[in-house]
């Protein structure tokens, strides 16, 4: 996708909500950054809930609390799933489970974190699928968009990927210049190569700094500007999940949307307080606690906090 982009340096600052409505369409195939619930731009995923947006089919790569609450809203209705349904060692997903269950969610095919970081990085290369040995001998396999051939050099069994081209996707970064040119602390996950296959890219980040300061460091550049159709400055994006090196997740938040997503009106009552209530994310960090809650979270993720988790103590 990079080939058909503008290498303008054009100023690309603009409100989640206009990014929302300019570069997602109802019925897209799209992909979040991120991995669980670390980096993950929630407030993109809020957003498009209050924007309505409906029968999207989502790239299901570790999703946890990201494709829980998109489910749960009625924004996606089709999963292509590597690991999604459960919170990690919180438990299982009650609103993503009962969706399948009840058909309001179709499991369109099914395959492995690789097999997904494959599918980004072929279409990153410009190449129609990548060769690998990932799945072969599993049931993923048969669900999965992939195919068996014959190694021509070797003759023994090849998996073959197809390129995977999301129309759009969503990254949060730590920081970012008003062109998109990101950093991101820590591990990248496969979101170089995510932003490469993405046909539209909209980054979050936690802040907006001057270009001299992204060309001090410009190996720590992971996304180039010329990848990117949006810059959202959000702080605090991925509450609740983690932002590495800055905040923590918030294990209160989860403990209560698991509690609250066991019934379809319990669902009704988080998405009421927590995102149809609020005009914008700023909104949403004072619902939740605001700057004093974030300082805890920091805290924690400085390890300056005894961890209070209410899940750990669930029967």
């Amino acid at each position: 996708m990079a080939e058909r982009k503008s290498r303008s340096p054009v100023d690309k600052r603009m409100t989640l909500r206009e990014a929302v409505e300019r570069f997602t369409r109802d019925g897209d195939y799209f992909a979040l950054g991120g991995f669980g619930h670390i980096r993950v731009s929630m407030a993109a995923i809020y957003e498009m809930i209050r924007r309505g947006r409906r029968h999207m089919a989502m790239a299901a790569k570790t999703a946890v609390h990201d494709v829980d609450i998109l489910i749960a809203s009625g924004v996606v209705d089709r999963v292509e799933c590597a690991y999604s349904f459960g919170h990690e060692l919180r438990g299982l997903s009650p609103a993503g489970r009962r969706a399948v269950e009840m058909g309001r969610v179709k499991v369109v095919a099914e395959i492995s974190n690789a097999g997904f970081q494959w599918r980004f990085k072929a279409a990153a290369m410009g190449l129609p699928f990548l060769p690998t040995r990932v799945m072969l001998g599993s049931d993923t396999l048969r669900y999965s968009s992939a195919k068996v051939v014959e190694d021509p050099f070797s003759g023994k069994p090849i998996c073959l990927l197809p390129a995977c081209y999301p129309d759009f996707a969503f990254i949060h970064v730590h920081r970012c210049d008003r062109y998109g040119n990101s950093q991101i602390d820590g591990i990248t996950i496969e979101d170089s190569d995510l932003a490469r296959a993405a046909k539209r890219l909209i980054i979050t980040t936690e802040e907006i700094v001057d270009e001299d300061l992204i060309r001090m460091e410009p190996e720590r550049t992971v996304i180039p500007y010329y990848l990117v159709d949006a810059v959202c400055e959000v702080p605090y994006g991925s509450h609740p999940g983690n932002m590495p090196g800055l905040y923590y997740s918030d294990e209160e938040h989860m403990a209560e949307w698991l509690k609250l997503s066991r019934t379809d009106e319990g669902v009704k009552e988080y998405l009421d307080k927590y995102v149809f209530s609020v005009e914008e994310f700023p909104q949403y960090i004072e619902l939740i606690g605001g700057r004093g809650k974030m300082e805890y979270l920091r805290r924690l993720e400085m390890l300056e906090e005894p961890l209070r988790a209410p899940w750990a103590g669930r029967r």
